[in-house]
């Protein structure tokens, strides 16, 4: 028979062993209804909620994002684009970008490099479901996966970086919905 603290041992390890295999190391949880996040991707991506029009969505981007201190410097309408070029881009595709220098500096004055990531970036595009029917969607151009690309990042600038992307991720899920 083993010794109890043995079997207490053995309980705490496979219990430990459990909860490793429950949760991937590369996920981050997000909650409110929203996808976790791949770290090993670049791309964060969420479904626009379908009574959310494609109008809704923008005005909506643009209300909160002036309430969270982002100035939007520039659209790039690539849909818009192409169609002046004869091709059917298959839905909405564009590109807005977004800039708070309140959070973003550190990773700029410690990293000037990282201006080639800024400023950042939200795509709102629409993909064709398994039915055939479009369905709107916003993706993000993830700041803690930009900056994996400079060699040896500050604290800093990471911690400016998991700032950035949290405050677009929680400007993602309000944006999604419609809200103001």
């Amino acid at each position: 028979m083993r010794p109890k603290h043995l079997n207490i041992l053995c309980y705490l390890c496979f219990f430990a062993s459990l909860a490793a295999c429950a949760a991937p190391a590369n996920i981050r949880v997000i909650g409110k209804g929203m996808p976790d996040v791949d770290l090993d991707n670049a791309i964060y991506e969420v479904p626009v909620q379908k009574n959310v029009s494609y109008q809704d969505l923008v005005d909506s981007l643009k209300s909160l994002a002036e309430g969270m201190n982002f100035v939007n410097p520039a659209n790039f309408p690539i849909g818009d684009h192409m169609k002046q070029r004869g091709q059917d881009p298959q839905g909405i595709k564009e590109v807005r970008t977004f800039c708070n220098l309140s959070m973003g500096t550190e990773i700029i004055l410690d990293h000037p490099e990282f201006l080639v990531f800024a400023p950042c970036r939200l795509a709102i595009y629409e993909k064709t479901d398994a039915r055939g029917q479009r369905q709107l969607y916003l993706g993000l151009d993830r700041p803690t996966h930009d900056l994996k690309n400079i060699k040896q990042p500050t604290v800093r600038a990471q911690a400016s970086a998991q700032q950035l992307e949290d405050a677009l991720i929680d400007l993602m899920e309000k944006a999604r919905r419609g809200d103001f």
